[in-house]
């Protein structure tokens, strides 16, 4: 029978006790800090005197399962920081805790299961010796104590833990999956992106096939945002000081900004955001209400200052090209906007046949007027317009309390990969604060000054970096017609077919088709195999037989029997693919 996500939770916390036991039975040396449960499994983290690899782990879990069966209970008992402190004299991390769970008044208790004991604030497994039946340690990672770069590196150990061996292995194979189709493997494979010490940390060189797969979706882009309305704006990626003050990301954002460069006209800032200078492009003339509303689109790269620790291949970056569009319009026009937004989404959606997703209302909280702007009457009004676009749209929501931004509720996409994940995909933002920063104002049909502008933040494809990591491992490097970098492989049999192919390969270039020639020593075997490999969607082979081009023989990537068409009739099938397909 499944447990609910508590009791998990409490499993997999008292699985983190057992990996802290075993490691402090086989390295006695060794110390502990924190051990917590998260989503689909636990860590525990040390210090230890000399490294580990993954190849210790084998004999850590062993000594998990040999002092399991000791562990009937779990029991705690409530003490004095003084006892706490004696209990735990030698290790600073614990120390340190004290101290500060101390000083916020809390509690302190220790558990305690067989001869191992920890300071815990509880929530675990009542017998752990018949409940914990299906753990599985994983792997190790370096972490900074409390997440501080400028404290010591510590050891991670991850581990998961489920109620039932069947659930375990489910969860393996998913895990197994996930190295299959990591954005950063197939990147390499596919030489989609490159990141190299010399340039940075978290700034991604777009190689020609990945640079082909990002053109492709910006003009996709291009071309829906044309149809909604939208006009295309270019920002410079550094403005002034002045600027980041009025939008407020100085001095609020200030530490995740890339530091001031002084210049002999003022302070200068790397962009984090694309919002503030287009707020400057729709201020910078007059404004009718005929104009409104005005919807400026822009690709543009942003840079944030994220810790080299926390960068994970296109997932987390420090420079970011971000599908980025700012709405101006009326408080009347909110709904018919917001709602064209989220259409433009689940377009998008189902060119990339993602399926799986949710929407999330992210709301204000009347009881903590302090983080939010103080507009209540907008607030409800705008609250309730978007729980209508979403309900009147039919779509699966939920609402969450005190989530939204400072300055307006917001929407989310909740995506759950197809390894299981779940992450935030794109958001919708609703701001009422922008038009009192930055004095947004149109003249109403009376011929009034009225400075009732709203603005609608959206990036429906969230950037390129992330999204294109999040396509690679839905398609696992099996990309769509229109997406793939090669389209087309053309394999010649012999040196006196390569000016077959050459010639086949000119047509269809010619055509718009996206063609590589095979023209190397290699025997075909070998180069139709390697075509496969690389997950290219159509190989033709030109020896005697196709000489004349006038029939072709090509493979079709994921089907058995070969299709036997002329060269006019494959142009057709390959154009139809494309424009079907969103090209």
């Amino acid at each position: 029978m499944p447990h609910d996500q508590e009791y998990l939770s409490a499993l997999r916390h008292s699985c983190a006790h057992l990996l802290g036991a075993s490691v402090t039975n086989l390295y006695p040396d060794s110390k502990r800090s924190i051990g917590p449960s998260i989503e689909n499994g636990f860590y525990y983290d040390f210090e230890f005197t000399t490294p580990l690899s993954d190849e210790d782990l084998p004999k850590i879990e062993a000594e998990m399962a040999r002092i399991l069966p000791s562990w009937t209970e779990m029991t705690h008992e409530e003490v004095s920081p003084e006892h706490a402190k004696e209990r735990f004299a030698g290790n600073p991390y614990k120390l340190e805790l004290i101290d500060e769970f101390s000083k916020e008044g809390q509690t302190l208790t220790i558990y305690k299961s067989g001869d191992f004991e920890d300071l815990c604030k509880g929530g675990h497994a009542g017998n752990p010796s018949k409940e914990i039946v299906a753990f599985k340690l994983l792997n190790l990672a370096g972490a900074y104590w409390r997440g501080d770069e400028k404290n010591i590196m510590l050891t991670r150990i991850y581990g998961t833990c489920f109620s039932t061996k069947e659930e375990l292995d489910a969860h393996l194979n998913m895990l197994e999956e996930a190295k299959l189709r990591d954005h950063r493997k197939i990147g390499k494979e596919q030489e989609l992106f490159y990141i190299d010490e010399l340039v940075g940390k978290g700034l991604a060189l777009w190689l020609p096939n990945g640079t082909i797969i990002r053109t492709q979706i910006e003009r996709l882009a291009e071309r829906m945002e044309e149809q909604g309305g939208y006009e295309r704006v270019v920002t410079p990626h550094i403005a002034k000081e002045e600027l980041f003050i009025t939008s407020g990301h100085l001095p609020y954002y200030k530490d995740s900004m890339y530091p001031e460069m002084k210049m002999d006209d003022g302070t200068y800032y790397l962009k984090a955001m694309n919002c503030p200078p287009h707020h400057i492009i729709y201020r910078h003339k007059p404004r009718s209400y005929r104009e409104l509303p005005v919807r400026l689109a822009e690709y543009g790269t942003v840079y944030r200052n994220e810790l080299s620790g926390t960068l994970a291949g296109l997932l987390r970056v420090r420079a970011m090209a971000m599908n980025d569009a700012h709405i101006y319009c009326r408080k009347d026009q909110i709904k018919t906007e917001f709602k064209s937004v989220m259409e433009m989404m689940m377009e998008y959606f189902r060119i990339f046949d993602l399926k799986d997703y949710w929407f999330r209302l992210s709301k204000w909280s009347p009881d903590h007027v302090e983080k939010y702007i103080n507009q209540p009457e907008n607030w409800e009004y705008s609250e309730q317009v978007l729980r209508e676009v979403l309900s009147e749209m039919n779509v699966p929501y939920t609402e969450a309390d005190d989530e939204a931004a400072f300055y307006g509720p917001k929407v989310d996409v909740q995506f759950k990969s197809v390894l299981g994940r779940e992450e935030t995909m794109s958001t919708v933002q609703l701001d009422f604060m922008a038009r009192e920063r930055f004095e947004l104002s149109y003249i109403d049909e009376t011929g009034q000054h009225n400075d009732e502008v709203f603005v609608i933040h959206r990036a429906p494809l969230s950037t390129h970096e992330r999204f294109v990591a999040f396509l690679i491992e839905h398609y696992a490097g099996v990309w769509p017609v229109w997406l793939s970098p090669v389209q087309v492989e053309i394999v010649s049999v012999a040196e006196s077919h390569i000016s077959i192919a050459q010639e086949l390969a000119e047509i269809l270039k010619k055509e718009g088709v996206r063609v590589h020639v095979d023209d190397s020593n290699e025997s075909v075997g070998y180069k139709v195999r390697n075509a496969a490999k690389s997950k290219i969607p159509y190989i033709i082979v030109i020896g005697e037989k196709e000489k004349k081009l006038t029939s072709l023989s090509i493979r079709v990537r994921g089907e058995e029997a070969p299709l036997v068409t002329s060269v006019a009739d494959f142009v057709v099938r390959i154009k139809g693919e494309c424009e079907v397909n969103g090209k």
